[in-house]
């Protein structure tokens, strides 16, 4: 499973309106809500959360991955914020989250939301990657820079 096959335009967004952790991850899970992919908001806010909770899924690089599986996902779903400004995201290197991948997977997808993480990982191992997701004019430009580079990558 690719990542372009669990986003696409409608699922990101570059016009987040909140400048917390919290209220990111909650603006993410409303775009997966629309996608029909969650069937209990709640449920599936508790669960990332919490999992935040256990440790922050801030990383390196302006990069953040909150992240959780619950039976409140239907099927494994993704949403991508990007916020030029950057969010406190308690990052491992203590620098502002600019791209924010939000990953909800049913409990029964653990192997396939693991393959989803790694991804994720090797896409954004890539600065130039990372660079031009950070400068992204529009959800679809974003969209079509991780399909080709998925391409590239060879997924």
């Amino acid at each position: 499973m690719r990542i372009s096959e669990l986003l696409n335009e409608s699922l990101i967004t570059l016009s987040l309106q909140h400048r917390d952790k919290t209220g990111i991850i909650e603006e993410l899970l409303d775009l997966a809500v629309q996608s029909g992919k969650i069937g209990h908001r709640s449920e599936a806010l508790k669960a990332i959360l919490d999992r935040e909770a256990l440790m922050s899924t801030g990383l390196e690089k302006g990069i953040a991955i909150p992240h959780a599986k619950s039976s409140a996902a239907n099927e494994i779903c993704m949403a991508l914020g990007i916020c030029r400004e950057g969010v406190e995201f308690d990052s491992a290197d203590g620098k502002p989250s600019q791209l924010i991948f939000f990953l909800l997977a049913p409990e029964s997808a653990a192997v396939q939301n693991i393959k989803v993480l790694g991804q994720i990982a090797r896409l954004t191992s890539d600065t130039s990657i990372v660079d031009a997701l950070k400068a992204a004019g529009s959800s679809q430009e974003a969209f079509d820079i991780i399909r080709k580079a998925e391409g590239e990558i060879g997924f």
